[in-house]
């Protein structure tokens, strides 16, 4: 008992102390995939600690040598039970939910440990880059508590040039995954809550003087002027900073103000990116000290009346909604550029020409493949369901979340929308929340994309539907999710129903669909067959052509993924099977279903 106390009294004492506390995270460097990095990735040790024993038990208390590092036990305490080196792996990235089944439900902490062997280069500085942890990480390394992230899907880090040491060093994650009513998103969700490392880490190497972060687009209104910025990180900011974008023989030299903000402006005729032509131009950045070159595209996206026009140019978003999972079977979480070119190239083979990543910002390899492969964005922040709209630290965390989605993706020329939430009950601090955040999105990014968001529809009698929130003021689009025939209804009845929208704006359907097992046959009547969710899907699209302004949906979902909501056995299994492909890969009768109907609309548009 008086051993419990002295450690409560540590715990208590561990928390309070200025080590503890909210540490601020180095500014997000943009542009990972093209810098100079070292990557982490790979088998780390790991120790589950659902009574987060690790902060008070002493073997894993910080040291000069790092966690778990040859400890010398004294009388206060004898525990053995927690050891890195005895420990089972996991890989990063990954989550842990499918790596060991025992951690399939998992929700609380798993320490990490990664050891490296690094040699610093002299003169250069360097960071710590993880692209996501879910959902709170606090990072120690050689023993120094680096800082603490909040939030699932979003990239941080730390610069680590004083503490990185020659030879060896020990990096120490504790992350954690449990839900919390004020979080983002809070504690009812529909998806799973994959815990870990979920995506890369790496060591990225700067100059003493760098580029942190740059973008170009064109200007507005202008499709023959280049404009945007480059910020530098460092000591000597009012460097001079040079555009040169070789294919359009363009290149113009600024010098950056004393905060190292270099804002440029340039006449160029860029050949313009859209699905059908995706067109990218590779464009360098370069200081006295740095250089960086990326892949970027040039478009313009806007509403005219109830149109959507890109580049100018009538368009139909020709959409599927996708979770970032892996294509098959039970590999959890996708991060990688392989698993992503499968995912989008099933969006293809449909003929999309848009998707819907939700309900979360993805993983960058995602954004920036859809982009190779000329697939228009939607990227969404977890803004879902019933938030705690009173909460201030709610809304920080949410800004917080939608600033480093726009920070690390605002080059790539395909998003087009930008979501700030899902399916949010109707309130007044919901909607100063939500106004806020569209708010900050335009602040942003004000002139170069939309802002959406998935609404709720409203009866305005059983056949006849239309959205009445006062939250499509603010929006650029009628954007609402709609189940008729699934949750609303039989098949039957999307043949009776009619819609009318009190806005002229382009109509959005963020989401529309219902479930089918695959390889589950009989009656077109009986739910979950692969014939009623056919059938369904085509009464579904006979509505759709009825409904006034219609620009795009996104139908729910591309493929079948994991909830804990979904119980029912044999049929869903921990799975939503409103997937139009399996789990396991295999394409049910809606799909082609689907790809007719955008097969009829590339023609038209």
């Amino acid at each position: 008992m008086k051993t419990l106390k002295k450690k409560a009294l540590l715990l208590v004492a561990l928390m309070l102390t200025p080590g503890w506390a909210m540490a601020q995270l180095a500014p997000q460097i943009v542009g990972i995939p093209a810098r100079n990095t070292f990557s982490l990735d790979g088998n780390w040790k790991s120790i589950v600690d659902p009574f987060e024993n690790g902060y008070y038990d002493y073997r894993l208390s910080p040291t000069d040598n790092g966690y778990a590092q040859d400890v010398t036990y004294d009388d206060f305490t004898k525990l053995q039970e927690y050891d890195f080196e005895t420990n089972a792996e996991l890989k990063v990235p990954g989550d842990w939910n499918t790596q060991r089944p025992q951690l399939y439900y998992y929700e609380g902490t798993v320490w990490y440990r990664k050891r490296f062997d690094y040699n610093p280069t002299p003169g250069k500085r360097l960071f710590l880059h993880f692209g996501a942890a879910n959902y709170e990480s606090i990072v120690w390394l050689n023993g120094k508590r680096l800082g603490q992230h909040v939030g699932g899907f979003t990239p941080f880090n730390f610069e680590v040039t004083d503490i990185i040491r020659q030879g060896m060093n020990s990096l120490v994650v504790k992350v954690d995954n449990r839900r919390h009513p004020e979080g983002v998103p809070t504690v009812n969700t529909d998806w799973w809550n994959y815990g870990g490392i979920t995506r890369s880490v790496n060591l990225v190497e700067t100059p003493a003087t760098f580029i942190r972060d740059y973008y170009a687009q064109l200007s507005e209104g202008n499709k023959q002027l280049i404009e945007g910025y480059v910020q530098l990180d460092g000591k000597n900011l009012s460097e001079q900073v040079t555009l040169e974008i070789p294919e359009l023989k363009v290149k113009t030299t600024v010098t950056a103000d004393q905060n190292g903000l270099a804002k440029f402006c340039i006449k160029a005729k860029p050949e313009l990116w859209s699905p059908e032509n995706p067109r990218l131009y590779s464009v360098t950045w370069k200081s006295a000290s740095d250089e960086i070159t990326d892949e970027v595209g040039f478009r313009t996206i806007r509403t005219e009346g109830t149109k959507l026009l890109l580049n100018d140019k009538v368009i139909f978003c020709r959409g599927i909604s996708i979770h970032e999972e892996s294509a098959f079977g039970n590999n959890g979480r996708a991060y990688s550029p392989e698993q992503d070119r499968i995912l989008l190239q099933w969006a293809k083979d449909l003929g999309c020409n848009f998707v819907r990543l939700a309900h979360y910002p993805h993983n960058e390899y995602m954004v920036r493949e859809a982009q190779r492969m000329g697939l228009l964005v939607w990227s969404e922040i977890p803004v879902y369901w019933t938030i705690h709209w009173d909460n201030p630290d709610t809304y920080k965390n949410a800004e917080s979340q939608l600033a480093d989605m726009i920070t690390r993706d605002r080059n790539r020329c395909n998003i087009i929308i930008w979501s700030i939430a899902n399916e949010t009950p109707h309130s007044d601090a919901r909607l100063k929340f939500l106004t806020n955040l569209a708010n900050k999105v335009r602040e942003m990014d004000g002139h170069n994309r939309l802002v959406g968001a998935a609404m709720e529809v409203h009866n305005i009698t059983d056949n006849h539907l239309t959205v009445r929130d006062e939250l499509s003021k603010v929006l650029d689009l009628i954007s609402f999710n709609e189940y008729v025939g699934w949750y609303n209804g039989s098949t039957e009845h999307c043949d009776e129903v009619n819609w009318s929208f009190g806005e002229e704006k382009p109509v959005f359907i963020s989401e529309w669909g219902g479930g089918a097992l695959y390889g589950h046959h009989g009656s077109s009547k009986l739910r979950f067959t692969e014939e009623y969710q056919a059938e369904m899907y085509a009464h579904h699209i006979e509505m759709l052509k009825r409904m006034p302004g219609l620009a795009g949906t996104t139908p729910w979902i591309l493929k079948d993924f994991r909830s804990p909501r979904r119980q029912v056995p044999h049929i869903q299994d921990d799975y939503n099977r409103k997937g139009i492909v399996s789990d396991t890969g295999f394409k049910k009768q809606a799909f082609f279903v689907l790809q007719k109907w955008y097969e009829e609309l590339k023609k038209k548009y």
